[in-house]
């Protein structure tokens, strides 16, 4: 038995081997909320029958299902792997640095075909008793990332689903010993590529991933269900950074509409050698957009540089990952 609230609930998650077909959860995530939820299109027959004021129960019919919501949580410093690789596209394994328990995971942009999970939560009701519901073939659809002053590191992420089923079992959770990445950790550094400098007077900063998908692939023949999402625009990367107005840096790579290379990085406590727990953004091009300073008061200029990632024509964007996880 559980708790008969949100605080017995449970999220766990599994790479799935063909689109939308159950995997028993492997990972369970520690979430602050979620809104994953069926989606069902229902038609109701319209037949006229003499005398008849209501339409038949028996023949309302439904003709397509799916599932839809979003997952908010804190980024650790363990069980991330799955997540980066569904948002990322690329197949990774963590390469063990030299001899020692730290793993890094080195997720680059690419092409998301074929990656999709099995997400079970496990909701409770008020007598403990947990029900579950598997959402199959889920894709990520965006993620955004946000860090400020005095907080975590968290994510909020957008999933579209093939479809719910309630008929398999709840998996088991369990949790490793994890901490969150944090504001303390944090630091930017900008500049050419490679050889960027850190940034002074950042309070907060946010970077969003959007991967563009036909999600509506209903066909005949497939029971009212979807196939799997074809990636149908071009990715999208955009952020903004937050901070106090202590050089021109930002402000004249807005007016010249100059690019500079981006690293978000966050650096927790060591865990061999000198492999540090680390998680880190990496966009070899960004460009400024708008919101150049402006005085609102006699209080410090505080801008807010709205900015774009894009492609230099050699490197990808990419996000590191260095645990002690040995597998995804």
């Amino acid at each position: 038995m559980s708790i008969g609230s949100g605080l017995g609930a449970q999220l766990g998650i599994a790479p799935e081997v063909t689109y939308g077909t159950y995997v028993a959860p492997t990972k369970f995530l520690e979430f602050t909320k979620e809104s994953l939820q069926l989606k069902k299109v229902t038609a109701q027959s319209a037949g006229i029958a003499s005398n008849r004021l209501l339409p038949l129960a028996s023949r309302r019919v439904v003709t397509q299902r799916s599932g839809t919501g979003s997952l908010d949580m804190e980024v650790t410093n363990k069980g991330m792997g799955l997540i980066l690789q569904s948002l990322m596209g690329t197949t990774v394994t963590p390469v063990q640095q030299a001899a020692t328990a730290a793993y890094l995971q080195t997720h680059v942009l690419a092409d998301v075909a074929g990656k999709s999970l099995t997400i079970q939560k496990g909701l409770p009701l008020t007598t403990g008793v947990v029900t579950r519901k598997n959402f199959l073939g889920c894709k990520i659809i965006s993620a955004e990332f946000s860090c400020e002053v005095g907080g975590m590191l968290t994510v909020s992420i957008e999933i579209d689903s093939k479809d719910c089923e309630e008929t398999s079992v709840l998996a088991v959770a369990t949790y490793p010993v994890m901490a969150p990445f944090h504001f303390g950790q944090m630091s930017v550094k900008t500049g050419t590529y490679a050889s960027e400098v850190a940034r002074d007077g950042i309070r907060k900063v946010s970077v969003k991933f959007e991967r563009p998908q036909a999600t509506e692939r209903y066909y005949a023949g497939q029971a009212g269900t979807k196939k799997e999402p074809i990636s149908n625009d071009l990715v999208k990367i955009t952020g903004s950074l937050e901070g106090d107005y202590v050089d021109t840096v930002l402000d004249d790579l807005h007016t010249s509409d100059g690019g500079m290379s981006f690293v978000w990085d966050f650096t927790g406590p060591i865990i061999a050698a000198a492999n540090a727990e680390r998680f880190t953004v990496k966009l070899p091009v960004i460009k400024l957009d708008d919101a150049p300073p402006t005085i609102e008061g006699p209080d410090l200029i505080k801008p807010t540089f709205n900015f774009t990632g894009l492609y230099d024509g050699t490197n990808q964007p990419s996000i590191e990952y260095m645990s002690t996880d040995i597998t995804l």
